[in-house]
């Protein structure tokens, strides 16, 4: 995995004891071999089931990427065909690889991209990309005070208080704190948390994941009441800033629908869209899923959530993410 220029950080191994520990899902890890044994592939599966969603395998949930990391074609025929043969006798519906090149010919979702920023090699280079209306975004919260703490375990608390509550005002689920503390505990290395403090508080939080010279922000959030300051803009600035230090080459905001509010905020950034490609296996007789929140029958659930106390929405949230993908 470390080897190749196409793996994410979620093809690592460290992967699924995380899912299993934190999650409680079936996994199934894949592996090609060449003739005289070399690694030349590998597919990482894990299994979601519930009345509600179904039966089915993903490559990988919770997670933006994942799918067949492949050193050749006939290594990708190989796991793909293998994929399916494990879907057949496991009765699953079907199987999604969260992949970034098109395969042709296979069911496909395309409705979201990766928002992908290349950075300066100096932060004062990248500070020099920005348009003034943004730098005196960057600035505004600063003036009113507020400072930004960057670490690792120890601000695993901090974070979750705003990620938490973000999630529940936006009618989702949220994840368990002990998932952010076992990422920090075993990938003290390429881990990492930003925190924006004003008055003494937290009001903004992002968890970044290195893999390379690539880094992912795949959990930001920031309080509603302390956007009029512009607390999250501070937020990304630092992580920038941090990220170039770091000697990080690629900044990766995230998935966004295209024209989406989040596309606009990340395209402002100077992020450039890289489409997704997610592929289905499907079972002979189904039909692509539509297990996206936009879907009709889930905005009774969202609204439902978000009156939820925060306390309520953090003691249940864990116990229903784990059957969301």
């Amino acid at each position: 995995v470390a080897s190749r220029p196409d793996a994410s950080a979620y093809h690592c191994w460290h992967w699924r004891d995380i899912v299993t520990r934190e999650f409680g899902c079936p996994v199934h890890y894949l592996a090609a071999t060449d003739p005289a044994g070399a690694w030349c592939g590998v597919l990482p599966l894990v299994r979601l089931r519930s009345r509600l969603f179904g039966d089915f395998l993903v490559s990988l949930p919770f997670f933006n990427y994942g799918g067949v990391l492949a050193a050749d074609g006939e290594a990708d025929a190989v796991l793909v065909a293998a994929a399916g043969a494990l879907g057949m006798r496991l009765g699953v519906s079907h199987i999604e690889f969260r992949e970034q090149q098109p395969r042709a010919g296979w069911p496909v979702r395309t409705d979201k991209v990766a928002m992908v920023l290349d950075l300066a090699p100096t932060v004062d280079g990248q500070w020099a990309a920005l348009g003034s209306k943004l730098r005196a975004q960057i600035r505004r919260p600063e003036k009113e005070g507020a400072i930004t703490r960057l670490g690792g375990a120890e601000l695993v608390a901090d974070f979750y208080r705003v990620f938490a509550r973000n999630m529940r005002d936006l009618g989702t689920p949220v994840y368990a704190r002990s998932l952010f503390r076992r990422i920090t505990d075993q990938l003290p290395a390429q881990a990492r948390i930003a925190v924006v403090y004003l008055q003494g508080q937290p009001v903004a939080a992002g968890f970044t994941l290195r893999h390379g010279d690539r880094l992912e922000i795949p959990w930001a959030s920031s309080l509603r009441e302390w956007n009029r300051v512009g607390v999250n803009m501070q937020l990304y600035w630092s992580v920038l800033k941090d990220a170039i230090e770091s000697g990080v080459r690629q900044f990766d905001f995230g998935r966004s629908s295209v024209d989406a509010g989040t596309y606009k905020f990340k395209a402002q950034w100077g992020a450039k869209p890289r489409q997704l490609y997610w592929h289905y296996w499907l079972k002979p007789g189904q039909s692509m899923p539509n297990l996206t929140p936009n879907s009709p029958k889930y905005a009774l659930a969202i609204r439902a959530w978000q009156r939820l106390p925060v306390p309520v929405a953090n003691l249940l949230g864990p116990l229903i993410v784990r059957r969301l993908p």
